[in-house]
Order: C-alpha cells, then sequence, then structure tokens
C-alpha cells in the first residue's frame, strides 16, 4: 500500500525488532572474535600484531561493501540482502572452523564473514529509518542496542563455547547462530511512501520513444529500478538519482566528519585493557571496564535516542551528536592522565554512555540531510567510509605506543580526531545559518520572489546549492509571501 509518510508504528516496531537482531548477529559477534585470539595464536603460532589483522579485516570488510548491500537492497529487495548476506556469514564463520592457517582465516572469517555482515547491515538499518519519523531517534536507539546487548551476553558464552567445544567448534556454532539474519531479512516488509515516487524522466518525451513506450515507463516510474534495465537510459537516470546526494555541500562535510570520528573511536576498544594492565590495573578488573562500556553503551543507545525524540530537543538533534562525538574526543584526551582503576571507571561509563548516543543518531543525522529515499545509499557511503579509519587507526595507534613507549600520544591523536570531527560539523552548521539568513534577505523582495520561482532556470541555479531543509525552507517563506 502506498502510504504518505512512515506509520511511526505498527509493523515498524517488526522491523526494529529485526534490525536489532542483526546488530546482535553482525556488530555483537565481531566484537566477540576477539575472545579467539589467545586460542588463534596458541593453535598457529603467531604473534599479536598478525593475529590482530583477522578483526581489523572483519571490520574493514563490513563497512567497505556496506555500498553493495545498499545496492542489492534497492535494486532486488531488503529481504533477499540481507538473507543472502546471513548465509555468506554463516559460511564464512562454518568454513573458518577448518581452518589450518591464519591466511585461511584471513580469507573466510575476515573477507566472507565480513561482506556478509556487509549485505545485512546498512540495507536493516535504512529500514527503520522509512517506518520511523517522530520517533526515529528512539527506534535507532532500540535496534542499535543490539550491539551492547549482544556482545554482553555472547562474550561469556562464547567463552565457554570454546572451554566445552574448542574454537572450532565455537566457530561451528556461531555459524549456525549468524544464520538467524535469514529470520531478520523475512522481517523487513518493504513499505512505499510518497516521497519515494521518482518522477517520469525527461528522455520518455523524445521522438525515438514510443507512445505505448512512454506509457509502460510511466507506469513503472514508481516501480524498482530493477524492471527497468532493459532501458539503457532510464537506467543510467535512476543510477544517478540514487546516489546524486553525494554532491550535497552538507552530506560531503558528513562524509568528512565521519572519517576523523572513525578514526578516533576505534583504538581505545583495542587498547584500553592493555593499557590498563599497563597502569597496574589486575586482568579481572580490565576486563569489568569492558563490561561496563558494553552495558552503558547500551543505556546510551535507548535513553539518549529517547531524549532527542522529545519536543524541547528533536530540532537539536544536529548538535547533541555533535556534542556526544565531542565528549568522547574530550575523555580520550583525559584518559592518560587516569592511572588507577577508580579513576577508569567514571571514564568507561562516560565514553560508553556518549558513544551509544552518536552511534544511535549517525542514521538519523544522514536521514536529515539526505532524505529518507536516499537513506539506504547514504547509509552505505557512510558506513564505507568507517572502513578505511577501522583499518589503519588501530595500526598506527599500536606504532605509536611502541615509538613513544607509552600509550599518550594515542589517545591524545584519538581524542583531537574525534574533536575535529564534531568542531567540522560545528562551523558547518554556522555557515549554513549565515546562508539561511542571506536568503531571507533575498526573498524579502516579493517581487524578486515571484521572478526567481516562476523562471525555472533561475529557481534551479537557486536551489542546486542547497540540501533539503533548505528548499522547505525557501518554499515554506515564499508562500508566506505571496499569501500576504
Amino acid at each position: 500500500a502506498q502510504h504518505i509518510g512512515p506509520p511511526d508504528g505498527g509493523w515498524g516496531w517488526m522491523i526494529v525488532a529485526g534490525c536489532f537482531l542483526v546488530t546482535i548477529c553482525t556488530r555483537a559477534v565481531t566484537r566477540c572474535i576477539s575472545i579467539f585470539f589467545v586460542e588463534f595464536q596458541a593453535y598457529f603460532g603467531q604473534d599479536y600484531a598478525r593475529t590482530a589483522w583477522i578483526h581489523s579485516i572483519v571490520d574493514c570488510a563490513t563497512m567497505l561493501c556496506a555500498p553493495l548491500g545498499s545496492l542489492i537492497s534497492n535494486h532486488v529487495s531488503c529481504q533477499v540482502g540481507i538473507m543472502l548476506g546471513g548465509l555468506l556469514a554463516s559460511s564464512g564463520l562454518i568454513l573458518s572452523s577448518f581452518a589450518t592457517s591464519l591466511e585461511h582465516l584471513y580469507l573466510s572469517l575476515g573477507v566472507l564473514t565480513g561482506l556478509g555482515f556487509a549485505l545485512c547491515y546498512s540495507p536493516a538499518i535504512a529500514m527503520v529509518g522509512k517506518y520511523f519519523n517522530k520517533r526515529k531517534a528512539l527506534a535507532y536507539g532500540i535496534a542499535m542496542s543490539g550491539s551492547g546487548i549482544g556482545t554482553f551476553i555472547l562474550a561469556p558464552v562464547v567463552q565457554l563455547l570454546i572451554e566445552q567445544f574448542s574454537w572450532r567448534g565455537a566457530l561451528l556454532i556461531l555459524g549456525g547462530f549468524v544464520l538467524n539474519l535469514c529470520v531478520c531479512g523475512a522481517l523487513m516488509r518493504p513499505i512505499s511512501l510518497k516521497e519515494d515516487r521518482k518522477t517520469v524522466p525527461e528522455f520518455i518525451e523524445q521522438d525515438h520513444v514510443s507512445e505505448t513506450e512512454k506509457q509502460d515507463l510511466k507506469r513503472m516510474s514508481v516501480c524498482s529500478p530493477l524492471i527497468k534495465v532493459w532501458s539503457r537510459e532510464c537506467l543510467c537516470y535512476c543510477s544517478w538519482k540514487e546516489y546524486d546526494f553525494l554532491l550535497m555541500p552538507g552530506f560531503m562535510v558528513l562524509a568528512v566528519s565521519v572519517l576523523f570520528m572513525a578514526y578516533g573511536c576505534s583504538p581505545l576498544f583495542v587498547y584500553l585493557v592493555p593499557y590498563a594492565l599497563s597502569v597496574g590495573v589486575s586482568h579481572h578488573q580490565a576486563a569489568f571496564l569492558m563490561s561496563i562500556l558494553g552495558v552503558i553503551d547500551i543505556i546510551g543507545n535507548i535513553t539518549f535516542g529517547w531524549l532527542t525524540d522529545r519536543r524541547c530537543l528533536k530540532k537539536h538533534r544536529y548538535f547533541c551528536y555533535l556534542f556526544a562525538v565531542g565528549m568522547d574526543g574530550l575523555c580520550c584526551l583525559f584518559l592518560p592522565v587516569l592511572q588507577n582503576f577508580p579513576l577508569l571507571v567514571p571514564f568507561s561509563f562516560t565514553f560508553g554512555y556518549f558513544d551509544g548516543a552518536y552511534v544511535t543518531l549517525i542514521p538519523v543525522m544522514t536521514a536529515d540531510v539526505v532524505g529518507t529515499s536516499s537513506l539506504s545509499s547514504a547509509l552505505g557511503v557512510v558506513y564505507f567510509l568507517h572502513a578505511i579509519p577501522y583499518l589503519v587507526s588501530p595500526p598506527v595507534a599500536g606504532w605509536l605506543v611502541d615509538t613513544t613507549g607509552s600509550y599518550t600520544a594515542s589517545f591524545l591523536l584519538c581524542g583531537f580526531s574525534m574533536i575535529f570531527s564534531s568542531t567540522l560539523l560545528c562551523f558547518a552548521r554556522l555557515a549554513k545559518k549565515i546562508k539561511r539568513t542571506h536568503l531571507r534577505s533575498l526573498t524579502s523582495d516579493t517581487g524578486m520572489k515571484q521572478h526567481m520561482w516562476t523562471n525555472g532556470a533561475i529557481a534551479y541555479s537557486v536551489t542546486a546549492e542547497l540540501d533539503q531543509k533548505d528548499v522547505e525552507f525557501l518554499a515554506v517563506d515564499t508562500n508566506r509571501c505571496s499569501n500576504r
């Protein structure tokens, strides 16, 4: 059925439940792969550096192939994409249980499993954005909390499986568990929104297209682009419309900020426990710090999503995201002076909460910039941008530790990177406000506005430089003046 806007409920809560399970089966399982490190080291007789590449390749492949997941979701269906991803991820884990070398694990556990996760992750998150508008942040908070809840539950379970069935048996069982992604894919019922309807391309009015073909194209303009593969011109048009957000100034700034944010957040999860051990914290207490991060991350996902859906904060979700990223950056800057367990506990609480907070708002921010019709493709690009920082930042941080003999330089670089990400978006918003003020002064002349809106070329030249919210602002402001 055609919906004018997102239903904000109904089957949408089943979509949230499906996305919640997807984050458990992807992000939580990825985090739990680190539990196998000691087993891999002992069995294959390799050092930490070579073994650590397994985790880096899984994370990198998941984010690097995120646009592929969006592409399959858009051109076939979200259900098919997630089910296919579940089969690939499960196959990768099962094949890993028969590994005879680290290189085997790089391909099966790293590349194949990471590719399967990529086909599931961004399409499932995009579906939540299509079903929710007023309660979007809360819905994303619940869906994204699967990462923290899954880590909290799976970590001890995986350790128990290793003790009972060895690492091979544990990977085999995890492969069966990840098959639940196919069930999650079946829940992703597609929805047709009014804004998803594409206008008919201008080329169908050309003489070389018959009247029958014109009518067929018009009827198919709201259907999947896969139906229109036979027409090369139409396919090119739809492909361009699918990724035209890449030229939006707002999305360009968001993309650059995501690169610095991803670089800053990744190393801390790798080096928090080694740093705690280096300052005299016991192994049990160091592991407890990671447990705190996981649990508080869940609270940050849900409570921050609920808070930013309130009327008083909904209009300020952009600055809430900036605040959360900036707070995590400040936490990293202060970490080198925290030299004992009582001081590291508040750090874990603060960093974990704001980490969950900004992770919840990433899809919301992306939807605000590009709109829900392009959300799946945009999220694929955003998560793609996480890939290189996730792959590079832990080795760079380790090199700084080896070179300087301390963790201070690594943590300072992470902190400044996240603060720069927040500051960049802040300056971008200030520049946007200045632009809107200038547009308001330009549109104060009623005659100029009538000329601008009646002359299509001039109107396009003005709106081509703006994002969706700027266009809405101009439209509303023009209507007010026309009613005077």
